[in-house]
């Protein structure tokens, strides 16, 4: 178990990743800031900017959030992280991104704006796995919502046991 917790600190260490405020790390590694942005509701925005994120042992589950804009995943490496995404209808709908397609994983996963989405590190033998996204319009953190759990929970009674287990507390 050590030695899976030395590979994941060598690749935050080697992508110069930071926390993240929804769980996991994360770099931007790309904004599209040779084009014209994008107007939207909430201000000009980049056309496209992209991610590294990763999950570990140490930090293994991104919680409930809302972004406004597309999100495209895309699986590097590590162990498979799975996603379990709440739509405006209170509908479930749980993925996992992986490389062993032949069980069902996916390389890549798109999460439309409007949808809650958390994340969690599955048990493996790596103890991290890491991702990009690509977002458009591009990220922004005026165009997040971190989940409130009372407040969540609330909107989606069904989904209370998943809800705590992927928000934090508010005391």
């Amino acid at each position: 178990m050590i030695k899976s917790l030395v590979k994941s600190q060598d690749v935050i260490k080697a992508l110069d990743l930071e926390p993240h405020v929804e769980g996991g790390y994360f770099r931007r590694t790309y904004q599209a800031d040779h084009r014209d942005q994008l107007e939207t509701a909430n201000g000009p925005r980049y056309l496209l900017t992209s991610i590294y994120y990763l999950l570990d042992l140490q930090s293994p589950v991104g919680q409930f959030h809302f972004n406004q804009s597309d999100i495209l995943h895309y699986f590097h490496l590590g162990d498979a992280i799975e996603y379990s995404l709440i739509h405006a209808d209170g509908s479930l709908q749980t993925l996992v991104m992986g490389s062993d397609i032949q069980a069902g994983q996916s390389l890549q996963l798109h999460v439309p704006g409007g949808i809650w989405k958390a994340s969690r590190l599955l048990d493996g033998e790596n103890g991290f796995g890491l991702i990009s996204e690509a977002v458009s319009p591009g990220f922004d953190f005026a165009d997040m919502e971190m989940g409130n759990r009372r407040k969540l929970t609330r909107q989606f009674p069904q989904h209370r046991t998943l809800i705590e287990k992927l928000t934090r507390d508010e005391g």
